[in-house]
């Protein structure tokens, strides 16, 4: 099955629709699927070994990309009775200098995800060793490789992608032939492994890595990558030309290589982001407005402007002989964007709603704001938050995490200082001071006292930022789902423990609106795993409960992206009044405000990052010909 998924679309190349492409690839709607699917192939290609009574030699990656695929493999041995006993692996990579005990090492990583759950025989495990001396380094390098070649290199290599284009950790830059070697860590791959590491500071600057020319060697290649943060990086890897600057590029040479996506991460691809341009389409509404919306931005033409050939132009003539000219169909998608537009976002009361976003009754709606973190819900829509509580909605805030990872130890005590000024003599207090002042490394999971101190910190934040935009303290609801109290950046898998908890303060609101974050792009991943639950909890209610026929589901995004224009569903504009009181809500989270330890790659304060985004969406709209406003929140519709 896994190979008819694989090879469904024509090849590469050869086709009008894949012209722009260079590498086989595949989209799957989700990253579980897709995983399910590369976990059967591996397993697969382990059984066919064993039938011919051979080693089946694996080529392994680390990161958050293949750890479903681990966590089906160890299923299926467990379940299925895969056996392990002949396979030999060699990783990727490993940071240097690293320490194999390390909870940060991906020596941890594998055996937490895969080899301490199957029958692996520990001497077929090869993981490059960050332990190793500097002198003996070189060394080390050139044995293991010729490791890998005497067994006969790897039957198959599995592979991550960078944001800079690293394989492996072969970073901009690396040679075609290069073999195992250590190499300087590319500024923005440590910007994404600071929040492993607390901080980028305390990101290795070294690593050791396979090289380019050991993982073409496999006999074959299959590459995950999932999320939009990986997008640009896969369109120039995929249709790009073959460049050092962009070390995966290199693998257009490689005959047997598959890179299996997610919607979000294939989503930059040509024939998926302007299919137009490719091959003839069956026009609906969303694909007119999507490439009605790219014609105006490409020209820099608001779209009551644009000509008949400006759409024959640009492979739309098509659509227009559908639509008839080029007026007409101005007209319509003017309209359809304008109607996104409302002041009123639990709907306008005893209004005509039929070109409104939102319904006009009840005119009093019950509205339930779903924040992953305790700040998402001012930071991504704090103007609609203020809007919905001064029209006289009965909103009510539940925020799914406690966020206490977030918060830093000298954060954390500094309060703990404080509260032993009014508590000399409290145990608990002395003993979560001595374990901050004591704690070395990184790598230590904070004692539960600790923890909660944090949580209390982000509580206590988050309260005064809602009293702010006045919402009575009744209203707000802190869930501390499970999954998040590792006190690891590590999360639990979701469970049925917090989908009960979503289901429970669904059941007692009884929302007429819902709001969440739907940035699949979240770096650390909370983001992803709170919209699972929303959306489990969902499926599990619409049909059990009659009032959810009538609760409608908006998602917003969070600090680092924005819907696309296309996308937009409700377009909520924001006044210079509103933007300073989302401001100083925001501003409410101290803990997060100055030196916030999961900042990604853009060294803006969350609430500047968050206005300019506002204020970009307005101008893309006023770009597109619509009325000039401040700034903008944005919000597409979930249908369940």
């Amino acid at each position: 099955m896994f190979q008819q998924l694989y090879t469904k679309h024509e090849p590469v190349g050869q086709f009008e629709n894949t012209r722009f492409e260079k590498i086989h690839n595949v989209t799957f709607k989700s990253s579980f699927e897709a995983s399910i699917l590369v976990a059967q192939e591996i397993a697969s290609l382990i059984k066919e070994k064993q039938d011919q009574n051979k080693k089946c030699v694996l080529g392994l990656a680390t990161g958050s990309s293949p750890i479903k695929v681990y966590e089906e493999l160890v299923r299926m041995h467990k379940e299925d009775g895969l056996s392990f006993e002949n396979v030999i692996s060699f990783n990727l990579d490993e940071y240097f200098p690293m320490d194999e005990s390390n909870i940060q090492s991906y020596f941890y990583f594998m055996h937490e995800h895969l080899f301490n759950h199957v029958n692996i025989l520990p001497e077929n495990i090869n993981i490059p060793n960050g332990a190793i001396s500097i002198d003996q380094l070189h060394q080390y390098c050139i044995d293991y490789e010729m490791k890998i070649k005497a067994i006969g290199g790897l039957d198959f290599q599995l592979l991550g992608i960078g944001r800079t284009g690293h394989i492996g950790f072969n970073e901009p830059g690396s040679h075609l032939n290069s073999g195992t070697r250590i190499i300087t860590l590319n500024h923005i791959t440590r910007i994404d492994a600071a929040p492993s590491f607390f901080g980028i500071e305390n990101v290795p600057r070294k690593a050791i890595t396979m090289g380019i020319g050991t993982v073409k060697d496999a006999k074959r290649i299959v590459l995950l990558a999932w999320g939009a943060n990986k997008n640009m990086i896969l369109k120039e890897t995929i249709e790009g030309v073959i460049s050092a600057a962009v070390p995966a590029t290199y693998l257009q040479q490689h005959s047997n290589t598959t890179f299996v996506l997610d919607e979000e991460a294939s989503s930059e691809l040509t024939r998926l982001k302007t299919p137009w341009l490719v091959k003839s389409c069956v026009w609906n509404a969303p694909l007119e407005l999507k490439a009605v919306t790219w014609l105006s931005n490409l020209l820099a033409k608001p779209i009551l402007k644009l000509t008949d050939q400006d759409y024959n132009d640009n492979g739309m003539s098509g659509l227009l002989a559908e639509e008839g000219t080029a007026y007409d169909l101005n007209i319509k998608m003017f309209n359809k964007l304008q109607h996104t537009i409302t002041g009123w976002p639990g709907g306008k009361p005893f209004a005509d709603d039929s070109n409104r976003p939102e319904r006009a009754n009840p005119s009093k709606k019950r509205v339930l704001i779903f924040s992953p973190h305790p700040d998402d819900d001012v930071i991504s829509m704090g103007g609609t938050f203020d809007r919905l509580v001064q029209q006289g909605h009965e909103v009510h805030i539940a925020y799914q995490t406690s966020g206490n990872i977030a918060v830093s130890d000298e954060e954390a005590l500094k309060f703990a200082e404080i509260s032993k000024e009014f508590n000399t003599n409290s145990k608990k207090v002395n003993g979560i001071i001595e374990f901050i002042k004591n704690k070395k490394g990184n790598d230590v999971v904070d004692s539960l006292g600790v923890r909660k101190l944090k949580g209390a910190i982000r509580k206590s934040e988050s309260l005064a930022a809602t009293r702010y935009l006045g919402l009575p303290d009744k209203n707000v609801h802190f869930l501390n789902l499970p999954f998040y109290e590792t006190g690891t950046i590590k999360k639990g898998n979701l469970s049925e423990g917090d989908v009960t908890i979503m289901k429970s303060i669904i059941d007692t609101i009884k929302p007429h609106q819902i709001y969440a974050a739907g940035d699949l792009a979240d770096p650390h991943g909370t983001h992803k795993v709170c919209l699972d639950a929303l959306f489990a909890t969902l499926e599990e209610m619409k049909s059990e409960k009659e009032y959810m026929k009538d609760c409608w589901v908006w998602l917003y995004r969070g600090a680092w992206h924005e819907w696309d224009s296309h996308e937009i569903e409700m377009a909520v504009p924001m006044s210079p009044e509103q933007i300073l009181r989302k401001r100083h809500a925001i501003f409410y989270h101290q803990s997060q405000k100055d030196g916030v330890m999961f900042q990604g790659d853009d060294s803006r304060e969350f609430w500047v990052r968050v206005e300019d985004r506002n204020r970009l969406t307005a101008k893309k709209y006023n770009d597109l010909g619509l009325t000039d406003y401040a700034a903008i929140e944005a919000f597409k519709r979930y249908h369940y």
